[in-house]
């Protein structure tokens, strides 16, 4: 299945379907108005692959970086059919009092998340929102609660629910049974993706609103690791490597095994090897998600080599009758006891299909996809 097929199913990581059952079809059909908050990297990357897939209008970009902003808005008049630059913002409040639109992409870091979901709901618009969706669980309630009130479609940036090779070993290997019983799960990362720079505290570029990108989050000293991109190695804004990393594999398995809450989860980690850098996230970390008969356990460590370099970030399923190791890239099933054989597949590429993948700055094109 891609991008394309998928968009016309209805089969969404869906945060509310409260309204239009079909949507996904009618969105095919329907020249939709989208603007998007939060401008870099990512936030380029998904209103992209829209922009391929969907016959979409891109009217409006909101960012508080103004170089990020302008540049979003020049790329924009050149992948849009209509070739218009999109309005700019510096603040999602006066883009949303336009009401001209009908879906907005929110793709801030993740302490802006929960603000602009709910005010875009408020404002009668649907949303796309980047994992995970909030920073704790009462913004969570309260996201969910306005996509309910306001009967807003709501789709969260998981995207293995989406991958091809994914939903195949889903469907051809743990739906047919291949495992079997399922009693352990194993999720990791073990990328090398912790800050490790000791950089001095500055004053923010004068492109930068940095109050503004602070946000609700508590204000502390501008520094370079802040912005661009490298804002998770705090606390302050996002929950580290699990709220970055382990929301993928957790929701990945949840999904593959129609899983419902966890009756506990438990924690434990730290900052136990790299001591010097500015960055207060763990550098290694466990987490259990217990499901009575089945345990899924979280690891990363960004120190050290991954136990098997093939899936560095990944999930492994143990099942009574084989182990699954899905990640991005590929996936491996290995029976037990013999009798039917290993079964290998490689992510699927959309090269030839959209031939701008190949050269856009920082895709991730085993993602693109998704």
């Amino acid at each position: 299945m891609n991008r394309r097929e998928f968009l016309q199913t209805g089969t969404t990581a869906a945060l509310a379907l409260t309204a239009l059952p079909n949507y996904a079809a009618e969105f095919g059909d329907m020249k939709k108005r989208v603007g998007l908050i939060g401008c870099g990297w990512y936030g380029k990357c998904d209103l992209w692959r829209l922009v391929q897939v969907a016959p979409v209008e891109i009217v409006s970009l909101c960012d508080v970086d103004k170089n990020m902003l302008a540049d979003a808005a020049d790329m924009a008049a050149t992948r849009q059919l209509s070739k218009k630059k999109p309005r700019t913002y510096s603040d999602y409040r006066e883009m949303l009092k336009e009401k001209d639109l009908d879906l907005v992409l929110i793709e801030t870091p993740d302490h802006w998340h929960a603000l602009p979901m709910i005010a875009a709901c408020n404002a009668g618009i649907d949303v796309w929102v980047q994992k995970p969706i909030s920073v704790d669980v009462i913004e969570g309630q309260a996201m969910l609660a306005a996509a309910r009130k306001h009967k807003r479609v709501v789709q969260v940036n998981t995207q293995r629910r989406s991958t091809p090779h994914l939903i195949e070993a889903r469907d051809t290997i743990i739906k047919q049974g291949k495992l079997g019983k399922v009693a352990l799960v194993e999720i990791c990362c073990y990328y090398l993706m912790r800050a490790r720079e000791n950089p001095p505290d500055t004053s923010p570029p004068d492109y930068l609103d940095y109050e503004m990108w602070t946000g609700p989050a508590p204000m502390r000293p501008y520094n370079s690791l802040v912005h661009p991109r490298s804002w998770r190695a705090f606390m302050e804004y996002g929950n580290g490597i699990v709220g970055d990393m382990c929301i993928h594999m957790f929701d990945m398995v949840r999904w593959m095994l129609d899983l419902g809450w966890p009756k506990r989860v438990s924690s434990t980690g730290g900052i136990l090897v790299d001591k010097k850098s500015k960055a207060n996230i763990s550098d290694t970390q466990t987490a259990t998600f217990d499901f009575g008969d089945l345990q899924v356990i979280w690891t990363h460590r960004t120190w050290g080599s991954p136990p098997d370099p093939k899936y560095p970030w990944a999930a492994t399923l143990y099942g009574e009758k084989g182990t699954l190791k899905a990640s991005v890239m590929s996936y491996d099933f290995e029976p037990s006891g013999g009798g039917s054989k290993p079964i290998h597949r490689d992510v699927t590429y959309e090269l030839e299909q959209y031939p701008e993948d190949k050269t856009e700055k920082a895709l991730e094109k085993h993602c693109a996809p998704a």
